[in-house]
């Protein structure tokens, strides 16, 4: 199928391609880039609602579309939190059980668009993106506001408590444990889509 380069798939790709010039200025040893990095985020993920506002409001919708999309999503998010993992903030082994279900379950859904049978997206799924967000913000927030030497001096102390490592593991053990259950429950209440998406590879490797 021909890719279709429309405004919504632009912005898409500049969601990619901003996720290395975020982490470029996270790691950044100059602290004015770092809190750039905070801004770089969110227009990232600005982008993401608006090139679904634009793609409904121009019917810009196609499969390209919905294969791309989320795979961006998860490209940025799972950024963050791996470069978590590096700045010694988040337990490693929560962020490893968060992308690898993420990415799986973003592959085998874009698959599954792509071949015209969409997954159902559950309510809990919905809420388990808002949480990461949540947690994603919050560490960058505290991280990047650490380095403003007004908020450092004022609320430095309080600063290293929000992000004192004890609490941030808790938060991710739960986010971990949401992930998982949402990953099951994706398979479980799309078995029927699984198996014909199945069935369908193996008739392609039997072919060839």
């Amino acid at each position: 199928m021909k890719f279709s380069f429309t405004p919504p798939n632009q912005l898409t790709f500049l969601r990619i391609l901003l996720t290395p010039v975020f982490l470029a200025l996270l790691f950044s040893s100059d602290p004015i880039l770092r809190q750039l990095s905070l801004v770089v985020f969110i227009i990232a993920l600005l982008t993401d609602w608006y090139d679904g506002w634009v793609a409904r409001r121009w019917g810009y919708i196609t499969r390209w579309g919905k294969f791309l999309d989320p795979l961006a999503d998860k490209v940025v998010t799972s950024a963050a939190l791996i470069a978590f993992i590096y700045l010694d903030l988040v337990p490693p082994w929560t962020v490893w059980v968060i992308v690898v279900r993420d990415i799986a379950i973003t592959l085998l859904r874009s698959y599954a668009e792509y071949k015209g049978k969409p997954f159902d997206t559950t309510r809990l799924a919905k809420t388990k993106t808002f949480l990461q967000f949540v947690v994603i913000y919050y560490v960058l927030l505290l991280y990047v506001g650490k380095d403003i030497e007004f908020v450092h001096s004022r609320y430095g102390e309080l600063i290293n408590t929000l992000l004192d490592y004890s609490f941030l593991y808790a938060s991710m053990v739960v986010i971990a444990a949401i992930t998982l259950l949402t990953g099951a429950l994706y398979i479980i209440e799309n078995w029927k889509t699984v198996r014909e998406l199945y069935d369908f590879s193996s008739r392609i490797t039997e072919s060839e």
